[in-house]
């Protein structure tokens, strides 16, 4: 596979951006090798600067769940374009979507556009402190959050691909205020809320972690959090920056039975474009400025062309979208679990709906303790034999990988066959089948 231009240009890149990106994992430092600078998007596919096609299952990391350059969200988005890129004032078209998503999580009462999904979970965290009255806040070692200070203590993702426990620049002050617990593992939640219950103004979670890869969780446990919350004082936040619209139409909150103090989500809500939310309780919501005294604001909140996009997006999720989004899923977690059997590869292929990993473990991974014991040098292997046949993964043991509607059963039978090789590679440990892999 040629790469010669994507090497040049990171070389390039490197003298203009931190690490030659705009965002860590895009570095593929998790894997070794030259990140592949992409030209094009159509569909389920991708096309870089050398000509190289691909079968995509990033997807921008996870927003583009009907796939590259849809027509009907292309249309909206021109159709927006064309009448103005910003204002900086409200608009119908927030309104159009805020209604959508009302009707489709009927939990939110009150929300609020932003335009990122780090926005919307520090503003979530700042409103819970706001309301409550207290200063700390819990969440999960693995589960990241975005980039805010109080978030970046034991975070997954970019930071854990990176082996950065946590981030110089966050302030102890602020740190201490930020406690952590092992997720899925409910009685350690317990003797928390029963030490520091009066101190916490919210738990936030990933209701299904995406962050340390796919692990989903116990039969109960979220549920269990929510009544941890309620009996003591504090408010439930639930992340679905990653899930929401992605696992149903009500997002987890509806496949778990959750009712959630707020919510903060974005990724499918904006349809490639930025964007983020968060809203939840009526009076929580309206503690916020302007109709109270917690602070946020943003001047491209509630943009049109992101709004546009995000409400052609979520008309085209009917049901109908879920359940082919579930079949098709399914069988690529199945095929991809027999290849590894068939290749003597020791995988865990963890998926929730459209979401999932391929953990090079021999034992079920359900935490972060569990997903760090994966073989990142053997996960790798596996990404450059996928990607050299054609395949694009997340450059990372600790990133979700998504289908979407564009995907065709055509892609998966494609990906099934790059697997079986990718595997056998992966098991052998050929030294030469992930370049530079660190």
């Amino acid at each position: 596979m040629k790469t010669d231009l994507s090497e040049k240009l990171f070389e390039r890149a490197k003298d203009l951006f931190p690490g030659g990106v705009n965002s860590p994992v895009r570095a593929f430092r998790g894997v070794g090798g030259t990140p592949r600078f992409i030209a094009r998007g159509r569909g389920s596919h991708l096309w870089d600067v050398d000509g190289n096609e691909y079968v995509d299952y990033v997807g921008s990391w996870g927003p583009l769940i009907v796939g590259h350059c849809h027509a009907q969200v292309m249309r909206a988005v021109q159709d927006a374009m064309k009448e103005g890129a910003s204002f900086g004032a409200p608009t119908l078209r927030e309104m159009k979507l805020g209604q959508l998503v009302r009707e489709r999580m009927p939990w939110i009462q009150r929300m609020r556009f932003v335009s990122s999904g780090t926005e919307a979970t520090t503003a979530a965290i700042r409103l819970a402190r706001g309301f409550t009255g207290r200063d700390d806040i819990v969440k999960f070692d693995g589960c990241y959050h975005g980039a805010g200070d109080s978030l970046l203590v034991k975070a997954g993702s970019g930071v854990e691909t990176l082996g950065l426990p946590d981030s110089p620049g966050v302030p102890a002050d602020l740190a201490r205020h930020t406690l952590t617990l092992p997720w899925n593992d409910l009685p350690a939640a317990e003797r928390l809320f029963e030490r520091s219950g009066s101190s916490i103004a919210a738990v936030i979670t990933e209701p299904v972690v995406g962050n340390m890869g796919v692990l989903a969780p116990r039969e109960g446990y979220l549920k269990s959090l929510a009544g941890l919350c309620g009996k003591h004082g504090a408010l439930f936040i639930v992340d679905e920056v990653m899930t929401g619209f992605r696992l149903a139409a009500g997002g987890a909150c509806e496949l778990y039975g959750l009712s959630p103090d707020l919510v903060a989500f974005g990724k499918v809500l904006g349809g490639g474009l930025p964007v983020g939310a968060f809203g939840g309780r009526a009076d929580v919501m309206d503690r916020i400025a302007p109709a109270g005294p917690v602070y946020q604001a943003g001047t491209l909140s509630g943009n049109p062309m992101a709004m546009a996009a995000g409400t052609a997006t979520l008309e085209l999720l009917a049901p109908a979208a879920y359940a082919r989004l579930e079949a098709l899923s399914a069988r690529l977690a199945g095929g991809l679990a027999e290849a590894a059997r068939a290749a003597g590869a020791e995988v865990q292929v963890n998926r929730v709906g459209s979401m999932f990993t391929v953990f090079f473990a021999a034992e079920a991974v359900f935490d972060a303790a569990s997903a760090r014991r994966s073989d990142t040098g053997r996960f790798a292997r596996f990404f450059h034999g996928m990607l050299e046949r054609g395949v694009y993964l997340p450059p990372s043991q600790f990133e979700a990988a998504f289908v979407s509607l564009a995907h065709s059963e055509g892609d998966v039978e494609l990906t099934l066959e790059a697997a079986k090789q990718a595997f056998a590679e992966a098991a052998e440990g050929r030294a030469d089948a992930a370049p530079g892999a660190v």
